[in-house]
């Protein structure tokens, strides 16, 4: 339909009129909404196809608690001989507190066509604003921040696992259309065999030799306790940021048991001043190392698979998930402690080349310091995307913390 490649804007009518949005439904619809990636990302190289299950899960009402206080819908974009050229997903969280209500957009795939984009953040506008919506951020997840959130925009090269990936081309489309960046989210990357900053030795020393400060590596035959600590230092570090709110126990309890397979105990530490947790640092080997071979399943042939990669195979590159102190010891040199601990396990095994660090928001430069003091590189950058409905008020970026 070469007519409309080269059409400007998503006003001209007949364009219109041989282009529908497809409500996924079917299992057919399905399979299709993973298609419209395949066919996207066919010659790039550096595309890693997400396994299906984990697009699948979360449009399960059975398997995402978003669910619970939201309501999510996607589609699949057409043409007049049934083409597939586009999808989407739009929806509401109720929890989502922003400053007008506001609801996202994600899953956002398309060729290179403003017009067929323009159909698609059409149609999503709309049903958001059925739905009592003022404004939408994207492309983000209908779930947790750490997982497909965010636009690329530097640093095309093979993603993280459950990082959003896009062609370059994206971020026209969405700048074209109105969205204004709402805050940048920065990776960080660094080689595992580099030496520290001298400052983090200093710092280091400090609480070394003090016995009411330790810090330990997992046992992952005391998960439990661990996910217990856990849940204790994010919510006094890190509930309220965003929107977010408080951690239960047995959601990162069920989250630990999951990562268990994939966890490698010398990644993950704790500190704690007289047995009380008060900081951690979580990392896990990049899962997508592995699973570029699967080519999106996993089966029982594929699970086989992965576990003989995971045990003759090599994965170079670990990332960090998340990290954070409680507030009542932030600043005094506790993160410098426990990434010199964890250095003096980590580096000797040889077995990592690369570390990332997942996404952090430019909204937490105290975060951003805290990684480009490890002397750390900028690897990446994605961008959250928000529309304002009513294009008279004035766009604000995300406050600071």
């Amino acid at each position: 339909m070469q007519c409309i490649i080269c059409l400007p804007t998503s006003n001209n009518p007949l364009t219109l009129a041989f282009m529908r949005m497809h409500e996924v439904t079917t299992e057919t619809d399905k399979r299709d909404f993973l298609q419209v990636a395949i066919n996207v990302y066919q010659c790039d190289p550096n595309w890693i196809r997400p396994l299906d299950k984990d697009i699948n899960e979360v449009f399960d009402e059975q398997k995402n608690k978003f669910f619970k206080r939201g309501v999510c819908k996607r589609w699949i974009l057409k043409d007049e001989k049934g083409k597939l050229i586009g999808r989407v997903a739009a929806f509401v969280n109720r929890q989502y507190k922003q400053e007008q209500p506001t609801g996202g957009l994600g899953f956002f795939e398309c060729d290179n066509d403003r017009t067929h984009a323009a159909f698609i953040f059409d149609h999503c506008k709309a049903w958001l604003q059925e739905q009592g919506m003022e404004a939408m951020d994207g492309p983000i997840n209908f779930g947790e921040r750490d997982k497909w959130w965010g636009l690329l925009t530097d640093g095309f090269y093979p993603p993280l696992y459950g990082m959003n990936y896009n062609p370059p081309y994206y971020q026209t489309l969405f700048e074209e259309y109105g969205f204004q960046t709402y805050f940048n989210q920065i990776c960080f990357a660094l080689k595992v065999k580099d030496k520290l900053p001298e400052k983090f030795y200093e710092r280091h020393q400090v609480y070394a030799g003090n016995p009411e400060y330790s810090a330990r590596m997992i046992n992952k035959g005391q998960l439990e306790q661990y996910a217990k600590d856990f849940t204790y230092v994010y919510n006094k570090a890190w509930s309220g940021h965003g929107g977010g709110k408080e951690l239960e126990e047995r959601t990162v309890q069920k989250m630990f048991k999951t990562m268990k397979p994939v966890m490698d105990e010398h990644l993950i530490w704790y500190v704690y001043h007289k047995e009380q947790p008060i900081a951690m640092w979580i990392n896990i080997p990049d899962l997508n190392q592995y699973f570029k071979h699967l080519n999106g399943q996993f089966g029982l042939l594929d699970k086989l698979k992965f576990l003989l990669l995971k045990k003759y195979g090599k994965c170079s590159r670990f990332v960090g998930l998340v990290f954070g102190v409680i507030p009542e010891f932030q600043g005094k040199g506790i993160d410098a402690y426990m990434i010199v601990e964890g250095a003096k396990v980590i580096q000797p095994l040889n077995k990592y080349e690369d570390y990332e660090m997942q996404w952090i928001g430019d909204f937490n430069p105290k975060m951003v310091n805290i990684a480009e003091s490890l002397g750390t590189t900028r690897s990446r950058t994605l961008k959250t995307y928000r529309f304002l409905f009513d294009r008279s008020l004035e766009f604000k970026r995300h406050k600071f913390l």
